[in-house]
């Protein structure tokens, strides 16, 4: 039988380290393991206060969007503009870390580390070949337990059901991983395939950039994982760049494996990198990049040691930072949302209430509406609405998607604003300018100033259905 070779040894060629001396390749399988106390400082695992009670909050929360925004968000088809719904999975689920990057960078390997699973029954494997071929969501668990994608789909208590729109190929390629480990408790990773510049995306069997485009837009920080011997910026990265855009406050750039080079030799890599990524990274200032080697064995002793322990604590607070600032991120992105949705909704009603008017008797309604898709200007539908209502010209979403929009939603299935009233319901629009000027700031001072909010009824303010696995049996 063939012996195989030790985990360490293909660890150290995964990382690429430095060559060794005769001398010292006899040591190789005793390398010495870092230590992990700064870690566990900076990220609070060894702190035995119990966890917040987030529960009343994200209750409030609930309450605000089903009550007040979905209404609008239904009635106008949001979801068919922007392609993103969202469910109570997601507005209550933990903050997710999500990596991205070329094959064989060290993803795997940095979440093993970050996580101490290296030697465990639950790492995840690694090797320096392309090796993660499935998206991976690694998640809290009572036990060690393996989920199918489609299982993860079917159980609306997560924040995956979404994600069935992708297809069963794509299902077949996402996997979750349940650990009991205390950081899990209050973060959620997301490891990826390797980006390969050399294969055409398609190939996959699924849409891998639109699924890239789902997790980043429900991430609440982004690691972007390069190593020295992978710095070239290929036309896949450029696009995974360009679905980047407008997040950059969640995105760190990480140089991976940087004691596997000398200093001379590392200046020159990273200045590399800093010219690679330049043009893909629309921000007046130079973008972070936080440099280290994330993986169980000591830096290599001819190294900046110091310099590296400075850099990964430093992205150890911003973790930590994503975590502690939980609920504060979750009531701004719903508001991001409801903004969104209450523009989408008076475009639409402007879009309607120029058809109504330039339609006559004898007119030909396809011929009307067509002239005002292509060209919205001449009517005034965008500048009407920064005239008339408190909407920056900087969030009104591209004219081209509505022409797809009303493609496949006529306008005469819409409704006028003023018509989506009720006596007893009152105004769609008034209840969602309700909750962007007062309910969910309101709700995000009384976090701040240690308020808990008081729980409402589902029964009475319709919270949504309560989460159910269509998979386990009753």
């Amino acid at each position: 039988t063939r012996q195989q070779p030790s985990s360490c040894c293909c660890c150290t060629c995964l990382m690429g380290c430095f060559p060794f001396s005769p001398e010292e390749t006899e040591d190789v399988g005793e390398t010495a393991k870092r230590d992990r106390s700064h870690i566990e400082s900076t990220l609070k695992l060894g702190e035995a206060k119990p966890a917040d009670d987030y529960s009343a909050t994200l209750q409030r929360l609930r309450k605000i969007y089903h009550s007040s925004i979905k209404p609008l968000e239904q009635s106008y088809r949001y979801n068919e503009l922007r392609q993103h719904e969202i469910t109570d999975g997601e507005i209550t689920s933990k903050p997710m870390v999500l990596f991205l990057g070329p094959w064989s960078v060290g993803k795997s390997t940095m979440i093993n580390y970050l996580l101490g699973l290296d030697d465990t029954p639950y790492q995840l494997y690694t090797g320096a070949e392309p090796t993660t071929s499935e998206f991976t969501v690694i998640m809290h668990g009572p036990k060690l337990k393996t989920i199918e994608g489609i299982v993860m789909a079917a159980d609306s208590a997560r924040s995956f059901s979404p994600l069935e729109k992708f297809g069963q190929n794509f299902l077949e390629k996402l996997i979750g991983i349940e650990v009991p480990h205390k950081l899990l408790e209050r973060v959620t990773f997301v490891d990826t395939p390797g980006i390969i510049e050399n294969r055409k995306q398609q190939e996959r069997g699924y849409p891998f950039n639109d699924v890239c485009q789902w997790f980043i837009d429900r991430a609440d920080l982004i690691f972007v994982v390069f190593d020295p011997t992978k710095l070239d910026v290929g036309l896949e990265l450029e696009m995974l760049f360009r679905q980047l855009k407008g997040r950059e406050s969640q995105i760190r750039i990480i140089l991976n494996k940087a004691d596997s080079l000398a200093t001379q030799e590392l200046m020159r890599v990273y200045g590399a990198l800093f010219w690679s990524l330049a043009p893909l990274i629309n921000v007046t200032e130079p973008p972070r990049v936080y440099v280290s080697s994330f993986w169980p064995p000591e830096y290599h002793p001819e190294t900046h040691k110091d310099l590296f322990l400075k850099e990964e604590i430093s992205l150890l607070e911003d973790l930590n930072q994503v975590i502690e600032n939980r609920l504060e991120n979750k009531i701004a992105f719903i508001r991001q949302h409801a903004i969104r949705v209450r523009i989408h909704a008076l475009l639409v009603d402007r879009y309607l209430q120029t058809y109504k008017d330039k339609m006559t008797f004898f007119s030909d309604g396809e011929l009307v509406f067509k002239d005002i898709v292509e060209d919205p200007d001449k009517f005034y539908i965008f500048k009407s609405i920064l005239a008339k209502t408190n909407v920056s010209k900087f969030d009104l979403p591209n004219r081209e998607a509505y022409k797809d929009f009303f493609g496949i939603n006529p306008i005469s299935s819409f409704k006028l604003l003023a018509q989506q009233c009720s006596y007893m319901g009152g105004c769609y629009l008034e209840k969602i300018e309700r909750a962007i000027t007062h309910e969910l700031p309101d709700l995000l001072g009384s976090i701040g100033l240690g308020k808990k909010p008081s729980v409402l009824s589902c029964d009475t303010t319709g919270c949504g259905e309560t989460p159910r696995n269509r998979y386990r049996k009753p």
